[in-house]
C-alpha cells in the first residue's frame, strides 16, 4: 500500500479498493498514529501544569520581593473603624508642660529681667520690680562634655628616717593605666549595643564636639574589656536561663568579616520574660541547642518549626528518659502560621480570607487574655474552635492546591505542626507566640545592618554579652548605663556579679 500522509483522510472510494491485508495495515497504522497523538497530548498536559506551578510560584516571589521592598513592615492588620461614632480626636487633652511630662529632669530657673527700669505709661513714673512673673517651660540640652583627669596620686615619706615612701593607690578601673574612663567605655558600650550607634560613628561625633581624633580602636578595645570584667554576670543569666521551665528560643546569621575561615555564623538567642541570653557560634546545627537543652531544666520549648530545634528537643528527651525526667515539649509559633496565610492572600485573596479572620478572632482573644490573665483557660477554649475550623477547612481545601503555592504550603504547615501550634491552649502559662524572643534579636539585625558584622572571635563574644545584658536590663525595664555602673563599682570592690534581674530586685 502507498504510504498516505497520516493526517490526510482516506476517500471512501479507495478504501473500498484495498485488499484485506491493505485494511489491516491500514488500520495498524492509523491505530500507531492515535496512541501517537494521545502520548504527545499527555507529555504537552504534564508540561503546561508544570510550566503553570512555575509560573505561580514565580508571580508569588514577585509578588514577595515587591512587599518586601514597598510594602509595610508591620503585620498588624489596619483597625476597624470605632463602633461609637466617636470622633477621638475631638477629645481634646491638656497639654503637659515638661517639667510634668519628666519629672526626673533637673530643673534650672532663668529669671528675665531689665537693665533699664520702664516707665509707667499713665504717669511717667519709673517702675519697679512686683515680685510677679509670668512663666513658660521648655525642654533643652546641654552637648556632651569631654575632660582630661589629671590623676596625682600622693607620696607620702618618713619625716625621722626618710627611709621609706609610700604612693596612695590608684583607683581600681576595667583597664588599668589605660586612657580610657570606666564611665566613658560604659557610655561607648551602652551606645553601641543598646542604641545602635557604630563607634566609628560616635568617633565622628565626638569630634563635632569638640574632641578631635579619637581613635575608635581604642574605643572598640574598651568594649572588649568591658565584656571581659563584666562576664561573671553572662555566665549567671546562663544560670538563670537553664532553671527556667519555658524557654523561648530564635537564632539569626552573624556575618564574621575576618578573623575566622567561616564567614557566616550565628547568634543564638534563649529567653525567658526576665532574662535574655545569646550564644554566638559558627554554626546553625540544632547542637548548639541540644548542648543547653540537656543541662536545663525546660518543660517547654517556644521556637519556629527549625528542624535544628526538634533535634535538640529529641536528643534532650533521649537523655532524660534514660534519667527518667520530665521530657521536653515543643510549642510552635503562630505568629509564622498566620504570615504564610497573610502572605498566601496577596496572591490568593479570597481563598485566605476565611484563615486570616480566623487568627485575627484567635489574637483579639489573647489580647483579652493580657488584660484578664485569671480568664485564660476560659477564652482560650474559645480560641480553640477557632484553631478547629482552620483545621477542618486546611483539611477540605489542601488537596485542590499546589503544594508550591504560598496557600498550599500555608495549609500544609498548619496542618502538620497543629499539635505544637495549639499546645497553648491547654496551658496558661505558655505563650501563643514566639514574638518575644524576634523582638529581642531585633537590636542584633538593626545592629548587624549597621556595621555589617565583627571583625574577630573576640569581637563575636563582646557582642554576645553585652548585647545579652543590654536586652536582659530591657526586659526588666533597667537603664543599662545604671546597672553598668554600679555593676562595675561592685566589681571594683570585690563583690558578686549580679544580674539585671537581681539589680531590679535590689532596687525594690
Amino acid at each position: 500500500m502507498k504510504q498516505q500522509n497520516l493526517f490526510d483522510p482516506v476517500p471512501r472510494h479507495r478504501l473500498e479498493m484495498f485488499s484485506k491485508e491493505e485494511l489491516i495495515e491500514f488500520y495498524v497504522v492509523q491505530q500507531r498514529m492515535v496512541d501517537t497523538i494521545l502520548k504527545d497530548n499527555e507529555r504537552l498536559r504534564n508540561l503546561n501544569e508544570e510550566l503553570e506551578q512555575r509560573s505561580l510560584c514565580i508571580e508569588e516571589q514577585f509578588i514577595t520581593i515587591k512587599n518586601k521592598l514597598f510594602g509595610k513592615s508591620s503585620e498588624r492588620s489596619s483597625k476597624r473603624p470605632s463602633d461609637s461614632g466617636v470622633d477621638q480626636l475631638s477629645k481634646k487633652k491638656r497639654v503637659q508642660l515638661p517639667s510634668e511630662r519628666y519629672p526626673n529632669a533637673p530643673l534650672i530657673e532663668r529669671h528675665i529681667t531689665l537693665d533699664q527700669l520702664p516707665a509707667c505709661g499713665c504717669c511717667g513714673r519709673e517702675m519697679q520690680d512686683s515680685g510677679m512673673t509670668e512663666d513658660a517651660e521648655y525642654l533643652t540640652k546641654v552637648p556632651a562634655q569631654f575632660f582630661v583627669v589629671v590623676q596625682m596620686r600622693h607620696k607620702y615619706s618618713c619625716r625621722k628616717c626618710h627611709g621609706d615612701i609610700k604612693t596612695a593607690p590608684a583607683p581600681p578601673r576595667i583597664t588599668e593605666g589605660g586612657s580610657l574612663s570606666d564611665e566613658l567605655v560604659i557610655d561607648v558600650a551602652c551606645a553601641k549595643y543598646c542604641d545602635l550607634i557604630p563607634i566609628e560613628r560616635q568617633a565622628e561625633m565626638a569630634g563635632r564636639e569638640g574632641l578631635k581624633k579619637l581613635p575608635p580602636q581604642s574605643l572598640i578595645e574598651g568594649t572588649h574589656n568591658l565584656a571581659d570584667f563584666v562576664k561573671q554576670a553572662y555566665l549567671k543569666l546562663q544560670n538563670e536561663i537553664i532553671t527556667a521551665r519555658i524557654l523561648h528560643a530564635d537564632e539569626t546569621p552573624h556575618r564574621m568579616l575576618e578573623g575566622d575561615v567561616k564567614s557566616g555564623w550565628f547568634l543564638w538567642g534563649f529567653s525567658t520574660p526576665r532574662t535574655c541570653y545569646f550564644e554566638i557560634h559558627d554554626t546553625r546545627s540544632g547542637n548548639v541547642a541540644s548542648e543547653l537543652l540537656i543541662k536545663s531544666r525546660c518543660e517547654f520549648l517556644v521556637s519556629d518549626v527549625y528542624s535544628g530545634y526538634a533535634k535538640a528537643v529529641r536528643e534532650t528527651n533521649v537523655v532524660r528518659s534514660e534519667k527518667e525526667l520530665q521530657l521536653v515539649l515543643n510549642v510552635y509559633c503562630n505568629a509564622h502560621a498566620r504570615r504564610y496565610f497573610r502572605q498566601a492572600g496577596e496572591r490568593f485573596p479570597e481563598d485566605a480570607k476565611f484563615y486570616v479572620s480566623q487568627y485575627r478572632k484567635i489574637y483579639r482573644l489573647e489580647g483579652l487574655i493580657k488584660k484578664n490573665p485569671q480568664k485564660a483557660l476560659k477564652l482560650r477554649e474559645r480560641q480553640r474552635k477557632y484553631f478547629e475550623k482552620i483545621r477542618a477547612k486546611s483539611l477540605l481545601d489542601v488537596g485542590g492546591y499546589s503544594t508550591k503555592s504560598k496557600l498550599g504550603k500555608a495549609m500544609g504547615y498548619f496542618l502538620k505542626n497543629y499539635e505544637g501550634l495549639t499546645r497553648f491552649l491547654t496551658n496558661p502559662d505558655l505563650p501563643i507566640d514566639n514574638n518575644p524572643a524576634e523582638r529581642l534579636l531585633r537590636s542584633p539585625v538593626v545592629g548587624r545592618k549597621t556595621w555589617y558584622g565583627t571583625h574577630s572571635r573576640r569581637g563575636a563574644e563582646t557582642a554576645a554579652i553585652l548585647f545579652s545584658l543590654v536586652g536582659s536590663c530591657k526586659l526588666n525595664q533597667v537603664n543599662p548605663r545604671e546597672y553598668f555602673k554600679k555593676l562595675v563599682q561592685d566589681l571594683h570592690q570585690g563583690k558578686t556579679a549580679f544580674t539585671p534581674k537581681e539589680f531590679k530586685d535590689l532596687a525594690h
